[in-house]
């Protein structure tokens, strides 16, 4: 693929991410295609107008009412609302008393006081906040993703192709039925359940996040329970985070740029390149294996246990781990035999639209607190989206996209595993 190739597939990429960039971003693009591939500017300026892509800025509430997200920490409900209503009294008299003196900005008075309308109501409810705040979240990171990968330490890659899903041993449930081939595309995954330690770093930066801050639909009271004050134990730091709903840890996995898994990329992951296994290690029950079956009694931290063929760690026990799929009864029979998706069109659509999402999440992988039978790669269980618990974790996983140069290390471990 020629540098201009490259450059036109990068900003088609772009365009499915983010259709709407601002100016200044537009004009780093352009610096990208001169420095990065080669091009002329009139070259990378026409590819990035023919994509399609518009130029325009986002309203920045917080700016508009003078404030700033971290005005938002550490207070209640009752004293956001006070902020907020402060600040827009405040703004709107003085819009008021300005008659039709035409703005620096452009707009007329009345257009300005619609606009501190809509930055005061989209501030003092909290689900509306938090639409917002994951609206901003969701176009930082599309650029990002467009831009560059996410970090990938800490991360293996899984390879391209065919595995076989479901289970048919003496232990399967009926919705593990029947076995069956499923393609996915390469992907990365994280090789250890996100930590409290990671988790912190995201709450610290997105207060909307924590205990005190985010609204009931998304989480129930058990919300990071085990934490006091919106941090943990120090001896907890890699020990996998629990109490987190299906909803928080969608919000943290756009953070970071990537994603919850989809059960069956959960599934080929766990199964660490080998056909028919019932754990990750083989067909028989191990206590030395993984944690689970109450041998500890609690979470255990993370590589503690032997890893799998992928080089993954607790895939089984510890803790269950969220995936992005609606769980389905059907879903082995119901799927698309090609990166499945169950309760979407797509995987965009859920990562776009996760405020919105109400049925049941798929839950794999078992817990410590769960017999052997419970911890079989195949076992599957679901919860409602802003369940939480102390048995309840999540990992993430990153998308590789076309172009990316992961097909010929994906081929390269594919002729290392067997039936994958």
């Amino acid at each position: 693929m020629s540098k201009l190739e490259e450059y036109i597939a990068f900003i088609s990429a772009l365009r499915t991410a983010s259709p709407t960039i601002t100016d200044e971003q537009r004009k780093g693009f352009v610096r990208l295609g001169v420095q990065e591939y080669g091009l002329t500017v009139d070259e990378a300026m026409n590819i990035l107008n023919l994509s399609g892509i518009q130029v325009g800025e986002q309203v920045d509430y917080f700016q508009v009412l003078g404030l700033s997200i971290s005005d938002f920490e550490h207070r209640s409900e009752a004293e956001i609302v006070h902020h907020v209503e402060t600040a827009h009294k405040k703004l709107y008299s003085e819009s008021l008393k300005a008659g039709g003196r035409p703005r620096a900005d452009g707009k007329t008075e009345e257009q300005w006081r619609t606009l501190l309308n809509q930055a005061r109501d989209s501030l003092i409810d909290p689900k509306r906040r938090l639409g917002y705040l994951s609206t901003i979240q969701q176009e930082t990171v599309s650029i990002d993703k467009a831009l560059r990968t996410p970090i990938l330490d800490n991360m293996a890659l899984i390879p391209a192709g065919e595995f076989q899903m479901g289970s048919a041993d003496d232990e399967a449930y009926g919705d593990e039925h029947p076995i069956h081939s499923v393609y996915l595309d390469a992907f990365y995954i994280d090789k250890y359940p996100v930590t409290n330690s990671q988790y912190k770093a995201f709450v610290d930066e997105n207060p909307e996040w924590n205990r005190q801050n985010i609204p009931h639909e998304y989480s129930d009271v058990d919300y990071l329970k085990h934490w006091r004050a919106n941090s943990f134990r120090d001896s907890q730091a890699e020990h996998p985070v629990v109490n987190v709903s299906w909803y928080a840890a969608m919000a943290f996995a756009k953070w970071t740029g990537k994603r919850l898994p989809t059960e069956a990329e959960w599934e080929k992951a766990a199964r660490g390149g080998v056909s028919g296994n019932k754990y990750t290690w083989g067909d028989d029950a191990d206590l030395s294996m993984a944690n689970y079956d109450w041998n500890i009694g609690e979470t255990t931290p993370v590589r503690q246990y032997p890893p799998n063929g992928y080089d993954l760690y607790d895939m089984c026990g510890n803790v269950w781990e969220w995936c992005l799929d609606a769980y389905h009864d059907g879903i082995a029979m119901g799927s698309s035999p090609s990166n499945p998706i169950v309760g979407a069109n797509s995987i965009e659509w859920v990562e776009k639209h996760f405020l919105d999402v109400e049925t049941n999440r798929v839950l794999r992988g078992g817990s410590w607190r769960i017999p052997a039978s419970l911890v079989r790669i195949a076992n599957r269980n679901a919860e409602s989206p802003s369940f939480s618990l102390n048995v309840i974790g999540f990992r993430c996983v990153w998308t590789v996209p076309s172009g990316h140069g992961a097909e010929s290390q994906s081929a390269g471990i594919q002729s290392n595993t067997t039936n994958s």
